[in-house]
């Protein structure tokens, strides 16, 4: 059965991790972004709309005939308030009402660990993990942006009975980086299955998950994740004896850099662009 997704932030390095990953036969990506997507090996049937996530009527027109929508685009590191919810809360206002009016009722979201990033680690009360829909506690001006961004998928579901999945991600990268990275890695073959869950659970309605592999020092729920049908394979301890190497044994209950959501972006200077 043919299918085409929108994947806003189509030239990002998280969609150029996924552009492969996705790749099927009768799918097809429709890659949105300000600028042309290189090329990336073994991708699938893609199509380009070179647009931004504010500008409303240019999001209508790339969301037609679209079958479900990974909205990955927006100011992705901390920066002032006016840039971070024009391009994140703004944005995915665009998106969703995008959505709405050309009825496109599956929608991703690509929220953030930084919406949740003052959470601290506690395995006295959830020794299963931290819960993915733990209340929003954001660690920055762009965590706000992502709570916010959370919270206007709540309302469209409620509004409007889209169906929308907000992903917690932690970190996405092609192996896990530096020692935060043992717990807190998304592998790019667990992203893609990740995405490919999120398209394809049935009736999903309103949900919170961490975007985050099975690792052996994770300490996030993967409950979440696994009730739409997200089950992750790899784990980061692979490459723990080299991390360590590198920057020494972690201190995972009691580092603040280690068992913190958000991390040391806890402690940037607000609004300051990274």
């Amino acid at each position: 059965m043919a299918q085409r997704l929108l994947i806003t932030g189509g030239a990002g390095k998280v969609a150029g991790l996924l552009r492969p990953r996705l790749a099927a036969a009768g799918r097809t990506l429709r890659l949105l972004d300000i600028v042309e997507p290189a090329p990336v090996e073994g991708s699938g049937a893609e199509e380009v709309v070179i647009a931004s996530v504010d500008d409303p009527e240019a999001l209508v027109a790339a969301c037609e005939g679209v079958d479900a929508i990974v909205h990955l685009g927006g100011q992705s590191k901390e920066a002032g308030a006016e840039d971070v919810l024009r391009r994140n809360a703004y944005g995915t206002y665009c998106l969703l009402e995008a959505a709405r009016r050309t009825g496109v009722r599956r929608v991703v979201l690509a929220s953030s660990s930084h919406a949740a990033g003052f959470h601290p680690r506690d395995d006295d009360r959830y020794p299963d993990g931290l819960p993915a829909d733990l209340p929003p506690r954001p660690d920055t001006l762009y965590g706000w942006s992502k709570a916010a961004v959370e919270s206007l998928g709540r309302l469209y579901v409620d509004r409007f009975d889209l169906e929308v999945i907000c992903v917690r991600i932690g970190l996405w990268f092609p192996t896990p980086p530096q020692l935060r990275g043992l717990a807190l890695w998304l592998s790019p073959d667990d992203g893609a299955r990740l995405v490919e869950a999120c398209v394809a659970a049935e009736s999903p309605g309103y949900r919170i998950i961490w975007g985050v592999s099975r690792n052996t020092r994770r300490w996030w729920s993967l409950a979440e994740g696994e009730a739409i049908g997200y089950f992750p394979k790899d784990d980061a301890e692979v490459y723990a004896e080299r991390r360590i190497a590198e920057f020494g044994e972690p201190d995972f209950a009691h580092d603040p850099l280690l068992n913190r959501v958000g991390s040391w972006w806890c402690d940037l200077p607000l609004g300051e662009p990274m």
